[in-house]
């Protein structure tokens, strides 16, 4: 059995660095707080756990701290939230990803101009949570066509439409198409992260071509879910999971070759472990 591991497959560069300054803070010691998980990863989030970092989980909890440090996760937060940890006389570190704070800055900027802010995202994601607390009025959010429809806007307005950085990019071109057929001013600007563009295309050009495909990731990675949504279209044999555990071995023993790609959220060691036992399998085949 031949094994192929993604080579953009594990942590991307805002996550590795959030994770970094997570670290970086139980050196220095105190009272350590993340607003919401640092990423959606289990494993890791479960080890600061255990070295005595606290996941804050709503405004409530943040208001009740006196005293610590706040760490803000890659996903980005509101800008009220930037305002309450001073507000409490918290420490802050700031580690949104650059790319989503980039859009922070777009959507400030062109929402204080008067444009109506449209976010091609998935609704509910903190990431996508954070980009419209950045917006000075409303912001909409779609990722179906059917959603575009239910937007309540006047055949006048002007638009910026931005992405969640994990979107999926072949989906975002079909919306914004669908969007521009509407006859809106528009500003589009594809805020997808270059990362994410690259990990999407090799795993379906992976997924293409193995009998069986593994996508590894946490349950609540929105970017490892579109990862395995692509990589199923092309493989009908896609399995996600989280660690190796997850994975049944015997189903592989006729398999002739597999494929191996993983979520931004997911460290080295667990991808190795799965890569490892893997080609074991195959040696011994």
């Amino acid at each position: 059995m031949e094994v192929l591991l993604a080579k953009s497959a594990g942590f991307c560069f805002g996550v590795k660095r959030a994770v970094e300054q997570v670290y970086e803070q139980i050196e220095k010691g105190g009272p350590i707080y993340t607003y919401g998980p640092i990423i959606h990863n289990e494993e890791v989030v479960n080890d600061l756990a255990k070295k005595g970092v606290q996941v804050i989980n709503s405004e409530e909890e943040l208001q009740s701290l006196k005293e610590g440090t706040v760490v803000i996760r890659s996903h980005g937060v509101p800008k009220r939230i930037y305002d309450r940890i001073e507000e409490n006389g918290l420490s802050c570190v700031d580690a949104t990803c650059p790319f989503v704070k980039r859009i922070h800055k777009i959507v400030q900027k062109e929402s204080e101009e008067g444009r109506q802010i449209v976010i091609i995202g998935n609704a509910g994601h903190p990431e996508v949570e954070g980009i419209m607390g950045w917006a000075k009025g409303p912001a909409f959010v779609v990722e179906s066509a059917e959603e575009i429809e239910k937007i309540p806007l006047k055949q006048d307005s002007t638009l910026c439409i931005v992405s969640q950085t994990t979107f999926n990019y072949k989906k975002f071109k079909e919306l914004v198409e669908k969007i521009s057929k509407k006859g809106y001013d528009i500003r589009c600007l594809n805020t997808i992260c270059n990362a994410t563009e690259e990990r999407q295309s090799e795993a379906r050009e992976i997924a293409g071509r193995v009998d069986a495909m593994i996508v590894i990731g946490g349950r609540q990675s929105s970017n490892t879910q579109k990862l395995y949504d692509i990589c199923k279209n092309e493989c009908k044999n896609t399995y996600y999971i989280q660690t190796l555990v997850d994975l049944d071995l015997k189903t592989f023993e006729s398999i002739g070759n597999v494929g191996i790609t993983a979520g931004a959220s997911t460290p080295n060691n667990i991808i190795e472990e799965v890569h490892t036992n893997m080609s074991e399998m195959g040696n011994e085949q």
